[in-house]
């Protein structure tokens, strides 16, 4: 029996394929303002060898959105070297933020609708025993008056 798994994996050997890329996503914010801008990002994109299957570009937001089997650094990468200052899209938007006018979070410079990305460094979430302590001296809780 060990033999038989042995040739079976000898015979199946996957170390010599390449794997394949998951469909990806990337969106980046790139500032661009004629038609020749927009026409040498997308071109830069486009040439990329690996799986572009889509490019979408909004100028008004400045974002380009690329979908397919790509590396989202060699997309970021090829971007700049077009000449043009290029950043992964750092926004979100504005109702998927618990507090949107926190000063890292807010940002005058984003798009409308948007907000910075910032990773829940704005309030930080608090655990099941502080929620219950302050439920007990809430004006909410009718028997606040009696443990008090």
């Amino acid at each position: 029996m060990g033999a038989l798994n042995y040739l079976l994996r000898l015979c199946t050997s996957t170390k010599t394929r390449n794997k394949r890329k998951s469909m990806q996503t990337v969106e980046i914010r790139v500032k661009m303002d004629c038609d020749g801008c927009e026409r040498r990002v997308k071109n830069a994109i486009k040439h990329i060898k690996a799986g572009v299957k889509s490019i979408d570009i909004n100028r008004k937001l400045s974002r380009v959105t690329v979908n397919g089997y790509v590396d989202p650094n060699k997309v970021l990468k090829r971007v700049n070297n077009t000449g043009k200052k290029a950043e992964f899209w750092p926004f979100i938007p504005y109702n998927f933020v618990q507090n949107p006018h926190v000063a890292q979070v807010y940002d005058k410079k984003a798009p409308a609708g948007f907000v910075r990305n910032v990773q829940a460094a704005a309030a930080p979430v608090p655990n099941a025993t502080e929620e219950a302590m302050t439920y007990l001296f809430s004006e909410d809780n009718p028997n606040a008056c009696s443990i008090m």
